[in-house]
């Protein structure tokens, strides 16, 4: 896992395949509810993940719910086809919030 603290507001986990996926998402969420010092904006960068079952679902929502208690945001970057595919197939287009790739997701989460 590669867990960037961009700046004191923006977090960049950058994701790789399982198990790492579940380990990675286990250590943010793990970071999340111990600490209400954690919660800034995180930016999931998928670039290097293939596919997503629906355990890497899940923690990617409790992520997300988490996230909104504090208003923070969650947004993920860096999506393949297929990704997008499970995306539109499960409703969870309509669910996270989707920006093209990191450097994007740091201008618009920044500001």
């Amino acid at each position: 896992m590669t867990l960037n603290q961009w700046d004191d507001n923006i977090l960049i986990l950058e994701l790789l395949d399982e198990p790492d996926f579940s380990d990675d998402t286990d250590t943010l969420l793990t970071k999340l509810r111990g600490n209400d010092d954690a919660y800034c904006n995180v930016i999931i960068d998928l670039q290097n993940v293939g596919t997503l079952n629906s355990s890497n679902l899940g923690a990617l929502i409790e992520i997300k719910k988490l996230l909104e208690t504090k208003d923070k945001r969650m947004v993920i970057c860096n999506i393949s086809d297929s990704i997008w595919s499970t995306m539109l197939a499960t409703g969870l287009d309509q669910v996270f919030e989707f920006i093209e790739d990191t450097t994007t997701a740091l201008l618009l989460i920044g500001s």
